[in-house]
């Protein structure tokens, strides 16, 4: 790979500040594989990471920077990091209400269609908003580029970005990776179709567009064809728009097994493995683990387990449901909806089964990563069954860690079924009554299958490192 100077633009940056008791700014480098692996390939190598101050101690960190630049500190291997300060209302209308509460909602298909969307002169103002925090980070980008610099712009929040790019620096190489998925253009038509076209061609800014499953290279390629009028071939995946011709590739996000086993190995993790051990005894173990997303499909996960003990009480008493649900977009009022109905179905799955000695449902809603890691551990089972995800991490972790040999009851809807599929337990997630037959054909499956199929997840889950995945998308610029 050649040594030309690399640019990652996210809205959430590397490294984030808080402000301890006595007044002093203190940072903490981004968890996971993949801030690991983007920094692993760029350490050695000319690079800048452009993202957005998110709360006020970064505020306040981008302040005391020269430049906003927090250059080569803060455990990030050399990386160079611009926060940018969006004003408040710029970020709260590009962010909240058009990224988080619009596009994440078309892409994941979940909009109450009688109800919502409704596009109206308060969107309009909101789009606006968008293009502004857009603008903001091409101008950084601009700013900070060398001459043929590679330039990874990611995610639905800066779709804008390659074109506005490419306009003012034709010469700079530039991806665009979309970790949602991607509806297909019966869907994606809800948009306004001008909001449409211009994310559409946002995009097509970029020389290179990846996404996660070739479910959504392929959705995204049916929306050029049928809202651009644009040339697309399906079968090597290109679209040809405004005199170029754009590369569509597919780069599926596996496991850092590493960067797992040396978190799993901290003391944390030790602790609270005794203090879940300590909850559920003997008791075999379903475990989730997600964010209080609606895409997360957690109370249908609930509900599965409900039919899983009302139709099979042979089973009560003698497993335990442990779900650990970290808070998510909490200013966005169907998540917070979301989440008391998940804490709802739980208590009354409690009211209806338990006893002295047995509490069927153990629900967390915090934040408390060795707690998950530890669950990992100890699964039994492990339930992902998402109604729409672009990947889904955690059922490639859970298997990775696992020391019982779980079993893996997986959603066909998570682009992880694309890798997993063979060796997990697919399930439709709408139908609560398949989900809790097939976590009974899990609980029940014989020690030798379980560990072959255990075998060939943990084998698919770490065949794709960030490292790699990031590598990929930088090597298709040529």
């Amino acid at each position: 790979m050649d040594k030309a100077q690399i640019l990652i633009a996210s809205n959430r940056g590397p490294v984030s500040f808080s402000t301890t008791a006595d007044g002093s700014l203190e940072h903490r480098r981004g968890g996971g594989g993949l801030v690991s692996g983007m920094i692993s390939v760029a350490t050695g190598i000319d690079s800048l990471w452009v993202c957005a101050a998110l709360s006020d101690s970064d505020r306040r960190a981008a302040g005391e920077a020269p430049g906003a630049r927090l250059d080569r500190t803060h455990d990030l291997g050399g990386m160079s990091v611009h926060m940018l300060d969006i004003p408040a209302d710029v970020l709260t209308g590009a962010y909240t209400d058009v990224s988080n509460s619009t596009l994440w909602f078309v892409q994941h298909m979940m909009y109450d269609t009688p109800n919502k969307p409704s596009f109206g002169s308060r969107f309009r103002e909101q789009w606006g908003h968008y293009r502004a925090y857009n603008e903001a980070f091409a101008d950084a980008l601009v700013a900070g580029a060398a001459v043929n610099a590679r330039v990874a712009v990611q995610d639905l929040h800066l779709a804008l970005v390659p074109h506005i790019l490419r306009n003012r620096r034709p010469d700079l190489r530039i991806a665009h990776f979309s970790h949602t998925p991607w509806a297909p253009p019966e869907y994606f038509r809800m948009l306004p179709s001008r909001v449409a076209r211009e994310l559409l061609e946002g995009m097509l800014g970029a020389d290179h567009l990846g996404f996660l499953s070739p479910r959504w290279a392929d959705a995204f390629l049916r929306c050029c064809a049928e809202i651009l009028r644009a040339d697309v071939d399906l079968e090597r995946r290109t679209v040809e728009h405004g005199g170029r011709v754009i590369e569509v590739g597919v780069h599926a996000l596996g496991a850092d097994e590493d960067l797992l086993r040396e978190s799993a190995a901290e003391p944390a993790v030790a602790e609270r493995r005794r203090t879940l051990l300590d909850l559920v005894g003997d008791t075999r173990l379903i475990v989730r683990v997600d964010r209080t997303e609606l895409s997360k499909n957690i109370v249908r996960g609930l509900e599965a387990y409900r039919e899983l003990l009302t139709a099979r009480p042979e089973w009560r008493g003698r497993v335990t449901h442990l779900a650990f649900a970290y808070p998510s977009r909490g200013d966005v009022p169907e998540y917070r909806a979301y989440t008391e109905s998940v804490l709802r179905t739980a208590k009354e799955i409690n009211e209806e089964f338990a006893t002295a000695e047995w509490t069927p449902v153990i629900l967390e809603v915090d934040d408390d990563y060795p707690r998950s890691l530890a669950s990992f551990q100890l699964a039994d089972v492990l339930l992902v069954n998402p109604i729409r995800d672009g990947m889904n991490l955690v059922a490639k972790e859970g298997p990775v860690l696992s020391e019982r040999d779980c079993a893996l009851v997986l959603s066909r809807e998570a682009g992880a079924a694309d890798e997993l599929g063979d060796a997990a337990l697919l399930v439709d997630p709408y139908d609560t009554l398949d989900t809790a037959e097939a976590l009974h054909t899990a609980l029940t499956m014989p020690e030798e299958e379980r560990r072959k199929r255990r075998e060939r997840l943990a084998e698919a889950a770490v065949a794709l490192p960030p490292r790699r995945w990031f590598e990929d998308q930088l090597r298709s610029l040529g």
